[in-house]
């Protein structure tokens, strides 16, 4: 029988891939987060992380006992909610960056309607920035989206790094303002991607702009120019653009949950709850190529 609190911050390491991270995501200390997971591996008797000073990463092993986590804290939350003898109802706002739903989330909201018919899931998919301004209006309980150098809170959900993409077969000229695809105002990605090419003097001109993620995808991959893009989320057809281009670094990117300010009652917030508690134990695309710097204490 595994500790379902050891479950728990297992899942949020292996999420985030940083015990700091996953110490302020559960309220902890990292020292409890470290002896929580040892616990967990003493049980198992498996190395679950492989961790040194520059980072942590899943073992076979580790990957292994992600499923059965999830399954494990699913069974434990529909036992306790039968009886419970409480079924959530009422009405449950929910927005999510474009970015994410072609992820795992259609999954995680699939278990969500199976489990808690009777809530009223409302669903509205836009770029982050428009969700962010939705949510302190009022008009949203719950968001997943980009967190924002202006709205710096937030739960983290996962964290990456904005890249460069391109098709394959793209040349770009240096000597040339660089095309890019980028979403319309007040898309986070855009913002970044032109304020690090104005900082570091490079030159650029927009050719295509689109409100829809297929969009921009399809411009990029006829070979129109290149897009700012989360590096765990490329979409086939398309690749980071390579070092030698000289392109500047975008620097990372995180992907949060946050609450509404003004909840109208305690069902929509209960609802809420629930759901952040599925997306934080689902499944999240991770980089290759971040490792967040932490050490295992």
């Amino acid at each position: 029988m595994y500790d379902p609190a050891q479950l728990r911050t297992f899942l949020a390491v292996s999420q985030t891939l940083s015990f700091t991270q996953a110490a302020d995501r559960l309220g902890v200390r990292q020292s409890t987060v470290s002896q929580q997971v040892r616990k967990l591996e003493a049980a198992v008797g498996r190395q679950l992380f492989a961790r040194d000073t520059h980072g942590v990463e899943l073992t076979e092993d580790g990957e292994a006992m992600l499923g059965f986590a999830r399954s494990i804290l699913e069974a434990n939350e529909r036992a306790a909610s039968w009886f419970r003898g409480t079924r959530l109802r009422g009405r449950l706002r929910f927005g999510a960056s474009e970015d994410f739903v072609v992820t795992r989330l259609p999954e995680i909201l699939e278990g969500f309607r199976r489990d808690h018919p009777e809530v009223d899931l409302e669903l509205t998919v836009e770029l982050s920035g428009t969700l962010h301004e939705r949510l302190e209006a009022g008009k949203l309980d719950l968001v997943l989206a980009k967190r924002s150098d202006e709205r710096p809170g937030g739960q983290l959900v996962w964290r990456d790094r904005l890249v460069w993409i391109g098709a394959e077969r793209l040349r770009l000229d240096p000597d040339r303002p660089l095309p890019l695809i980028v979403f319309p105002p007040p898309g986070l990605t855009r913002a970044r991607a032109l304020d690090v090419l104005e900082r570091h003097g490079r030159s650029w001109r927009i050719v295509c702009t689109s409100g829809s993620l297929n969009g921009l995808v399809a411009a990029a991959r006829a070979g129109l120019g290149v897009m700012a893009h989360t590096h765990g989320l490329i979409p086939p057809g398309l690749a980071p653009v390579p070092e030698r281009a000289g392109l500047p670094d975008l620097g990372p990117v995180d992907f949060v949950l946050l609450y509404g300010k003004r909840q109208r009652d305690g069902a929509s917030h209960a609802a809420a709850e629930r759901l952040a508690a599925a997306i934080l134990a689902g499944p999240v695309p991770r980089s290759e190529r971040f490792r967040a710097e932490d050490r295992y204490i």
